[in-house]
């Protein structure tokens, strides 16, 4: 089953454990997780394949160039690194976080546990799951943030996070077509044309 294919509850499920892990009361602490939470959820099919996508989405020096929501990030992708990241929402302040980086699966999946202070304060696990579509030509995107904790009546702006999310996807799929488009782009051929030397 794609992600894309499974229902808010199954989501909530998978990834109840994540958040629960760290509570002082593990017995109930997945069913208060499932609960608690916000989830935004944006898609955008791609026409390009997930290696191309997943290169842009890795090339964290380049996020300032054309990235309009995440504005930078600071780290390795790698299981258990620690990451510096900058969003910027539209119409909102800006804000720097230090989230862990929980998964990577190469041209699938990276996803990031960020926290404000101690657990079931304000939570929140970022998602960016790549699946193959059309023969594995094209990608569905499915960029994903889900939120938990007793502050999240009080920080959490579905819109605007929304319209940064919307954003973003729509950036990175003009990067990513557009490398498609252009393979030669930074490459290294040049005019072996011998006349006139």
């Amino acid at each position: 089953m794609a992600v894309y294919e499974r229902t808010r509850y199954e989501h909530w499920r998978a990834i109840a454990p994540i958040f629960a892990e760290s509570h002082p009361d593990a017995r109930n602490a997945t069913r208060m997780v499932t609960t608690t939470m916000n989830v935004i959820e944006v898609f955008e099919d791609i026409d390009a394949p997930p290696a191309v996508v997943w290169d842009v989405l890795l090339e964290f020096d380049s996020y300032p160039e054309w990235n309009p929501f995440v504005r930078s990030i600071e780290g390795d992708p790698a299981v258990e690194a620690e990451l510096e990241v900058r969003i910027e929402p539209p119409e909102s302040r800006g804000m720097t976080f230090t989230p862990v980086v929980v998964a990577v699966e190469e041209n699938r999946r990276l996803a990031w546990l960020g926290r404000l202070g101690v657990p079931f304060i304000f939570d929140g696990y970022h998602e960016f799951h790549l699946d193959p579509i059309d023969g594995g030509d094209r990608t569905r995107l499915l960029h994903r943030e889900t939120f938990r904790g007793i502050l999240v009546p009080l920080l959490f702006d579905e819109q605007q996070l929304e319209r940064g999310f919307r954003a973003m996807n729509e950036a990175l799929k003009a990067r990513a077509e557009e490398r498609v488009q252009s393979p030669t782009n930074g490459s290294n051929d040049t005019d072996t044309n011998p006349e006139g030397s």
